[in-house]
Parts: structure tokens; sequence; C-alpha cells
């Protein structure tokens, strides 16, 4: 029997009308065994010749990963990225490779709000020390009262300019691709931003050209008691050099939900003025939904466009 391998570590596949067409068109489905991020051998196990289609998480699918899935035909992601996902190898395969980049903006946008402002305000760190019969009265910061720099305009970039706007910040943004059209948004070059912001958030992809795009250089460049936030992937950060920026005070803080390795288990961890979260930003119930009943619709679309389980039929 075909099947359709779930490798997310969560799923509902019980509430799900793109999962329940999958069943009526013959093909099994399996889950995710684990319950976490698999790694690149055990999704290659997961992957049998059986496999048709795969729902996929942020496990490595690399070249070698696809060779081995000998009757995959569609990868649908579940989630915005695509960084995890070798597409070359994919397209030597004539595999579908989709995603759900709409379903989850809301909930990265109002987690890069509440990271900035916990950062700004130092909300942890006050939580902290009044559950240790603390009672601190450092002062935090006022977002209005910033430059905010916005590293990447796409679906989210663009939503965080416009709510960072809304309190009364001044934000500047550099996007290579992305047309700006808001007229609250000055765009600039990636130099000046950097020198010039009191908050960078990146809201960029990962790939080869990006990969530790801050890093020892882009730290000094940017502007002394600067706080960094990201939401977007981890290898965009060298996390050894903005430990040490931190460490140095040429970083004031910075809100972080995404790690070049996770778990993170690094020396971050021991800074108090920073903030992290274990990638949680599109973690919202109901952001989660819709990006399932996206994934498993796209899923089911693919296969029927390659072939292998109808003749076009969409549900």
């Amino acid at each position: 029997m075909s099947e359709v391998v779930i490798s997310t570590s969560s799923f509902d596949v019980d509430n799900n009308p793109g999962i329940d067409s999958l069943r009526a068109a013959g093909l099994q489905i399996a889950t995710n065994p684990f319950g976490r991020k698999l790694t690149e051998d055990e999704i290659s196990k997961l992957l049998t010749d059986s496999v048709v289609g795969l729902l996929a998480g942020v496990e490595p699918l690399t070249a070698q990963v696809i060779s081995n899935a000998k009757n995959l035909r569609v990868i649908s992601r579940c989630g915005v990225g695509l960084d995890n996902v070798d597409q070359a190898a994919a397209r030597d395969r004539d595999i579908f490779v989709m995603s759900t980049p709409d379903a989850p903006v809301d909930a990265v946008v109002e987690m890069t709000m509440a990271l900035m402002l916990a950062t700004l305000r130092q909300i942890p760190e006050a939580d902290r020390q009044v559950r240790k019969d603390g009672w601190p009265r450092f002062n935090g910061r006022l977002l209005k009262a910033q430059t905010v720099g916005i590293l990447g305009l796409g679906r989210i970039g663009s939503k965080v300019a416009g709510i960072c706007s809304s309190f009364g910040a001044r934000v500047i943004a550099y996007d290579p691709i992305a047309q700006n059209t808001s007229t609250d948004v000055e765009c600039t070059d990636l130099q000046s931003l950097l020198s010039q912001s009191d908050i960078v958030s990146l809201h960029i992809p990962y790939n080869e050209e990006t990969h530790h795009l801050i890093n020892k250089e882009s730290l000094a460049t940017m502007k002394p008691g600067a706080v960094l936030i990201n939401t977007a992937r981890g290898s965009l950060v060298d996390e050894k050099e903005l430990l040490k920026s931190l460490q140095s005070g040429q970083l004031w803080g910075a809100g972080l939900d995404v790690f070049e390795s996770e778990p993170y288990s690094g020396n971050l961890r021991d800074l108090p003025q920073v903030v992290l979260t274990p990638h949680l930003a599109s973690s919202a119930v109901e952001s989660r939904r819709e990006m399932e009943l996206e994934a498993a619709h796209n899923l089911y679309v693919g296969l029927c466009e390659a072939g292998v389980i109808c003749n076009g039929d969409q549900p």
C-alpha cells in the first residue's frame, strides 16, 4: 500500500479534511514516532519505497535523503521556510515541493513584537527576580524612541514594520527584492541599516548567501547598545560572535526564537539581557491549525497533479 509520512513533530491527523481525502484515496498515514525534530538518518529510514508523499517539518531533507526516497513524489512543508529541503535534488527527481507561507505570518509577527518588547523592558529578568523575592527597579527602553531596522520586507517583515510605526518608532528597512509600499518605512542599504538601528529584526530567508549574515563584522557595524531580534532562521547569526558582542556591551540585548542547533544549549542562556524562546514563533493554536490544513491540502493536490492518487480531482 502507498504511504504518506507526516514527519513534523506534532500533527492533528484526526480533524483534517486533507488527511481524510488522502485516506479515502487509499493511502496509509504514518506519523513521526519520536515526537521531536528528526535527524537525517531517522527521516531517511521513514521514507521507505512505499512512501509517495511527505508532510514535512524542519528535518534535514538533504540530497541523500531525497535520493534514497525512491518513490517520493510530493514534499509539503508545514511552515514557511524551505531551507531544510535540497530543492535542486527535488527538482532533479521531479518532486513537487510546497510550503504554507501565509498561515504562520500573524503568529510570527506577534512573537517578534513580544520578543522586542520583552527585551526592551527586560520583562523575563524582572520576572525571575520577583520570583526570588527581588523587587528590581531598573529602567527599560520605549519602542517609540527607537529606530527599528527591518531586514526583509516580505509578508512578516512588512507587518512588523507597520506595527513598529504605529508605536511611533522610526522604521528603516533593507530588502534587495521586495518592494516597499509603505510611506512609513525608509529603505536603505544594509550597512546604513546596521549602523543606524537601535533594534535590528531579521525577516529574511536562510541560504548560502545569508549564512552568518550577522557576524563579527556586521555586529561591529551595529549601533552600540543595539538590540537584535531573530524569529527567522538561527543560522543567519553567528552565535559565538553574538555572545561576545553582548558580553562586551556592544549590543544591549537580544530576543531569539531560532538557533543554529536546536534544542539550544549554548552560553547565551547565561545572559540576563537575552530573551530566549524554543522556536515557538509560529506555534499559536490558530496558526498551527491553518498551517496543518493548508499543508495537507497541498499534499493531496500535489499527489493529484503527479497522477499518484486521482485524475486531477481536488477536494
